[in-house]
């Protein structure tokens, strides 16, 4: 679950459109710039998760950041741009905490890997539910042109990590739907996870998951 699908978009995204970033900007001025993209990123997530993705207005996003309509531009060079930055940062994100997890385990000395799996998928469901306005954001259908095509993507991408990491052999096409099945469990889980009252409905998703991934993941036979 680990590493990043890359795109014109979301380069874009993170980069003025002038072409200067924090690299090689004085220390003062790059954290001035940190603090400008994130205000700008928690006004967009308010407008968006309020108003849906095409009703936002850049004028109101503005507004509540505090920086002027220009800056935006200059720094996400628009709605789009805020968007695929919003949605690289969970993934970002997601997929650190998932590393950490799997890192912390194979330290341990645990080699499984269906055991390595089902503590990755539990980390990102976890993860989930932390970041889970913005993650409710990501899977409504209102979102920039194009933006599908890149989700199935990134889909794509982690669905071959998971059989990676399950040493599932992708030439066969039994493995590799097994691996798209138990990938689409922990997609449905996340977004189950967005609706979730409090933290112990929460607790128990996570905990019915990660069980019905346990028995998933046995291979045939």
């Amino acid at each position: 679950m680990s590493g990043i699908v890359e795109s014109a978009g979301t380069e874009a995204a993170r980069q003025p459109t002038g072409g200067q970033g924090g690299m090689g900007l004085p220390e003062g001025l790059a954290g001035q710039s940190r603090t400008v993209r994130r205000a700008l990123l928690d006004a967009a997530l308010e407008v968006f998760t309020e108003r849906g993705y095409t009703d936002a207005g850049l004028t109101e996003i503005a507004a509540r950041s505090g920086i002027p309509v220009g800056t935006l531009f200059q720094h996400y060079g628009g709605k789009r741009g805020l968007y695929l930055a919003l949605w690289e940062e969970f993934r970002e994100e997601q997929e650190r905490l998932t590393a950490v997890t799997l890192a912390s385990e194979r330290s341990r000395g645990v080699d499984d890997p269906i055991a390595l799996f089902v503590t990755g998928a539990r980390a990102y469901l976890e993860g989930a539910w932390d970041n889970r306005r913005l993650g409710r954001l990501l899977v409504e259908d209102d979102g920039p042109a194009g933006f599908d095509a890149l989700r199935r993507q990134w889909d794509r991408a982690w669905v071959r990590r998971n059989a990676r990491l399950l040493e599932v052999d992708e030439r066969r096409r039994a493995g590799r739907v097994r691996v798209s099945v138990l990938t689409t469990v922990i997609g449905g889980a996340a977004r189950e996870l967005g609706d979730c009252g409090d933290e112990t409905e929460a607790r128990e998703i996570v905990d019915e998951v990660c069980g019905i991934l346990l028995h998933l993941s046995a291979p045939p036979g």
